[in-house]
């Protein structure tokens, strides 16, 4: 999410940071956090929510979504669109949330937010996961008795699944912000979109162009992205990684190496 600063407990929290915490049906704050708030997506809960809603990516991201473009490292972001009238979430009805069980990684950490940092050390960069609390005033939750630590609410709300998927994009935007890159220019942004976020255009991109004429790909990898979407999306991850000159990742065929020069 996008956080208020006046929201964000500016403590940094470990796995094993306890709370007490709690959300249902019957609280009088139900369902508040949904309206106006900033969920920033990532291609995992795209993937996630459009198959739940049985729509492609392209259509569940016209509908349902504004694009952020974020300052600093001029990457765009897929961010859910809240209704107009109200400003609450499209998913959300008096029974709580209609996707609940496909629901964003953001949503699924509320009233946790957690961030990536990369850290120096003895072998190198690494990067460092941490967390801390949404304080949010008209949520009523942190009067609840039920005690927890970040990792048992982690494994009790299905975020982990949700990580581990993201992992590596989230690596891409914090290795991009670090590097010290200029600007991404309006055609790497809609690369860089279009793989993070619309797979089915994605895929219509590397199966209907020259892409594999031009690029050295191991024909098993071929055919598994061609059926396992979490597949597709993982390339799309190494196809990032290419374009945005972080890692050598995709390997161009000897001939056309030859034209080039």
């Amino acid at each position: 999410m996008f956080l208020s600063r006046r929201l964000v407990e500016p403590i940094k929290r470990t796995l094993n940071s306890k709370f007490k915490f709690g959300c249902y049906k019957g609280i009088a704050c139900f369902s508040k956090c949904c309206s106006r708030a900033d969920v920033l997506l990532t291609p995992y809960d795209v993937i996630r929510m459009k198959n739940r809603l049985g729509i492609s990516s392209g259509e569940f991201l016209d509908r349902y979504t504004y694009t952020h473009t974020d300052e600093k490292s001029s990457h765009p972001y897929a961010v859910l669109k809240m209704t107009d009238d109200e400003g609450k979430c499209p998913f959300v009805t008096v029974e709580g949330c209609s996707v609940y069980e496909d629901r964003p990684s953001n949503c699924r950490y509320y009233p946790i937010g957690q961030g990536i940092m990369m850290m120096g050390s003895g072998k190198g960069p690494v990067n460092e996961e941490f967390y801390f609390f949404v304080k949010d005033p008209n949520c009523l939750g942190y009067q609840e008795e039920k005690e927890w630590t970040i990792e048992t609410w982690r494994r009790d709300q299905g975020v982990e699944l949700y990580d581990e998927m993201n992992k590596e994009w989230k690596e891409v935007q914090l290795r991009r912000n670090a590097s010290g890159q200029p600007q991404l220019d309006s055609k790497k942004q809609g690369m860089l979109y279009m793989a993070s976020y619309d797979i089915d255009r994605f895929k219509k991109f590397i199966f209907e162009s020259n892409f594999f004429a031009l690029f050295d790909i191991d024909k098993e990898e071929v055919e598994k992205i061609k059926t396992d979407e979490l597949a597709l999306m993982k390339f799309g991850f190494k196809y990032l990684k290419y374009i945005l000159m972080l890692e050598e990742t995709l390997k161009v065929k000897e001939e056309y190496k030859k034209k080039a020069v």
